[in-house]
């Protein structure tokens, strides 16, 4: 079976320190930098997603800062895709499409952040083009957030995205697991 990693946003200004830390983006980074080790060990392909928010409001991943700059943990390699993307679905305006019809891999396996965003929106629109997609659940982090007045803490957030994507979007297992099942 083929397969492809699809690392979504794993950049510094999701960490301590950058302009917008999500909930246990280190966890998460160490448990994707696992991942991206099986796929470089095995020669599957891995492909790096990094969003640009280039706009004078922007609040975070701007442009020149260190903030947008992709983590230490996952860093690409030379040979590495690494696709900008400016909207929170990765298939828009980034040629990520065509890329995955080149490879063709029979299984699109995703981590990165934000799990309510970018990873949600980008899952959704990978099932919707008919890949098999497997989320990898540990290696995604999302933010603390607010609705109707009501504190949502960044853990709750995760855990009802995930659910919603293996409701019919995507397998989801932890890296771990799916590393020994091979």
């Amino acid at each position: 079976m083929s397969r492809a990693l699809l690392i979504i946003d794993i950049q510094n200004d999701y960490f301590v320190g950058g302009a917008y830390p999500l909930v246990g983006s280190e966890a998460a980074a160490e448990a994707a930098s696992r991942a991206v080790a099986a796929f470089r060990a095995s020669d599957d392909p891995v492909i790096h997603v990094q969003h640009v928010w280039d706009a004078p409001d922007a609040l975070f991943m701007r442009p020149g800062t260190r903030g947008i700059e992709i983590h230490d943990a996952v860093r690409p390699l030379p040979d590495e895709i690494v696709l900008q993307k400016a909207e929170p679905n990765a298939f828009l305006g980034t040629g990520l499409g065509e890329r995955l019809a080149a490879i063709a891999p029979d299984e699109l396996v995703v981590v990165g952040m934000m799990t309510s965003m970018c990873v949600d929106s980008t899952v959704r629109a990978a099932a919707e083009r008919g890949f098999a997609v497997r989320v990898l659940h540990d290696a995604c982090a999302a933010p603390d957030l607010e609705f109707g007045g009501a504190a949502v803490a960044g853990a709750a957030v995760h855990t009802a995205f995930i659910a919603a994507l293996a409701d019919g979007f995507a397998e989801v297992s932890a890296v771990d697991d799916y590393l020994a099942a091979g």
